[in-house]
């Protein structure tokens, strides 16, 4: 179970943080959007992909994969409340709600296995 969701997980983190990085595009939209510099969105690009580094050391290190997914679940609490306060309609905080309720249940998966 903890390998499903630390791969599911760097999936989806992986192609976010290098576009931020990037500065794709559609990130400097939403960065934009957001009220944030490109240049604080590339930091959070950083720290997802760090995350993800983090998470797939964690399927051999259980430490470091516990303490990525804390640290990403913290970002993506962080990134809802960010759009509700920029008003965005609750629907466009759902996403990062369910990417830190995902990595929540990695965390609490991987420390239930020991």
């Amino acid at each position: 179970m903890t390998t499903v969701l630390a791969v599911v997980l760097s999936l989806v983190f992986l192609p976010l943080g290098l576009a931020k990085l990037a500065a794709a595009p559609f990130m400097r939209q939403a960065a934009a959007h957001l009220g944030m510099s490109v240049r604080l969105y590339r930091v959070v690009g950083a720290l997802e992909v760090a995350g993800v580094a983090g998470l797939l050391t964690g399927l051999t290190w259980m430490p470091l994969g516990v303490a990525a997914a804390t640290c990403l679940a913290l970002l993506m609490a962080a990134a809802a409340v960010v759009h509700l306060r920029h008003g965005d309609p609750p629907v466009r905080a759902v996403p990062a709600a369910v990417l830190a309720l995902t990595a929540v249940a990695y965390a609490g998966a991987a420390i239930a296995t020991g």
